[in-house]
C-alpha cells in the first residue's frame, strides 16, 4: 500500500511509520515540525526511517492546500492516516483559534483531497477528551459526547462530525480512533509521564493539580500501534473506536511507579485543579476487541519500566544536564 501519514514525525506517528515500512508499505510522512516542542526531537524520531527506500519525508502544513493538492495529484494513495494536530488541553485554552484552524480546517483540507482524488480510506486520531467530565465509566463509543470541556476536545469532536459528513456524502471509508493517554519511548516532553521523569531526574518539584487522585487510562505505544494497523486493514464504512488499556491508575500511584523505576524520589508541589482537566479517563474497548481484534498487552507498571529504560538511554539528548 501507499500511505500518507500526517504528523508522521511525532511520537505516535514515527512509531507507526516504522511499523508500516517493516510491512513493506510505501510511506509518505507529512509533518510541519512546529515549535510546540523541539523540532530536533521530531527529526530524531524519524532518523531510522529516513534511510528506508519506501520512505519519503515532506515538511509542510496541513493548512497548505497547494502542497496537499500537489501531494495527492502526484500520488495515488491507498489510505491517509491523519495524526497531525495541535495537541494538549491547556495550550488549547490559551490559543483556541489556532487549535480550531489546524485541527478542524486541516482535517477538512485532507478530506477534500481524499474526495477529489478518490482515496478510499481515511483513518484519523480522535481523543478520549471528547468524553469530557463523563461520570459513567468506562467510556463507551455510544456515550453522549456533546459536552467537551476544552477547545482541544471540541476540535476533536468536530473532526469526527466532519469526517462522518464526508463518509455520508462521498463514500469515504473512515475510522476514528479515540486514543487514551498514550505513552512510551519518544513520548512528547510535555506529557505527564515524560515531564515527570524529567523533573525527577532534575530534582525539580512535580506540580500535582488537585489532590492527585485523578485517574487516567494510560495506553502503551505498542498497543496503540496494533490498533491503528488493524484499523487500516478493517477500514470499511464509518466507525469510531476507543483505543486504551481499559484500566486506570491514580496520579499519585503513577508517580510512585516512576520513582521506583527511576530509583529517585519525587518532590511534589500540590496546586489547585486546572480548568479543562477531567477527573478520569477509562476506555471500554469491547467494540475494538470485536471489530479489530484489539488486544492491549502492556500493563502500566511494565510500560513505565520500558519508558524509563528509554529515558535514561536518551536523557542527555532530551534535557539539559544540571550537574
Amino acid at each position: 500500500m501507499k500511505l500518507l501519514v500526517t504528523g508522521g514525525a511525532g511520537f505516535i506517528g514515527s512509531h507507526l511509520v516504522e511499523h508500516l515500512l517493516a510491512r513493506g508499505n510505501v510511506v509518505h510522512c507529512l509533518d510541519d515540525f512546529n515549535d510546540y516542542y523541539s523540532p530536533a526531537i521530531k527529526y530524531n524520531n524519524i532518523k531510522e526511517s529516513e534511510g528506508h527506500t519506501g520512505f519519503t519525508l515532506y515538511k509542510g502544513d496541513i493548512l497548505d492546500t497547494t502542497l496537499l493538492e500537489t501531494l495527492f495529484q502526484q500520488n495515488s494513495y491507498d489510505a491517509v492516516i491523519h495524526l497531525a494536530a495541535r495537541a494538549g488541553v491547556r495550550p488549547s485554552i490559551q490559543q483556541p483559534g489556532l487549535y480550531a484552524q489546524v485541527n478542524i480546517q486541516g482535517t477538512m483540507n485532507l478530506l477534500e483531497c481524499c474526495r477529489k482524488y478518490q482515496v478510499g480510506k481515511f483513518i484519523y486520531a480522535s481523543s478520549s477528551s471528547v468524553y469530557g467530565a463523563n461520570k459513567k465509566v468506562p467510556f463507551s463509543e455510544n456515550d453522549f459526547v456533546d459536552h467537551p470541556i476544552s477547545p482541544y476536545a471540541a476540535t476533536k469532536k468536530a473532526t469526527e462530525l466532519i469526517t462522518h459528513t464526508y463518509h455520508h456524502l462521498y463514500g469515504i471509508q473512515a475510522t476514528g480512533l479515540r486514543f487514551f493517554t498514550v505513552y512510551g519511548p519518544r513520548q512528547r516532553p510535555d506529557m505527564a509521564i515524560h515531564k515527570f521523569a524529567q523533573m525527577i531526574y532534575r530534582n525539580q518539584p512535580i506540580p500535582v493539580f488537585g489532590k492527585g487522585n485523578s485517574r487516567r487510562d494510560y495506553t502503551y505505544i505498542d498497543d496503540i500501534i496494533q490498533g491503528i494497523l488493524a484499523s487500516v486493514e478493517c477500514c470499511n464504512g464509518y466507525h469510531i473506536y476507543n483505543l486504551g488499556e481499559s484500566s486506570t491508575i491514580e496520579l499519585l500511584d503513577l508517580i510512585e511507579l516512576l520513582q521506583k523505576a527511576m530509583g529517585k524520589k519525587a518532590k511534589l508541589d500540590f496546586q489547585p485543579e486546572q480548568p479543562g482537566d477531567v477527573p478520569i479517563t477509562y476506555a471500554d474497548i469491547t467494540l475494538a476487541r470485536k471489530d479489530l481484534n484489539y488486544d492491549p498487552q502492556t500493563l502500566v507498571k511494565a510500560g513505565i519500566e520500558k519508558f524509563v529504560e528509554w529515558f535514561y538511554a536518551n536523557v542527555h539528548h532530551l534535557v539539559p544536564d544540571k550537574k
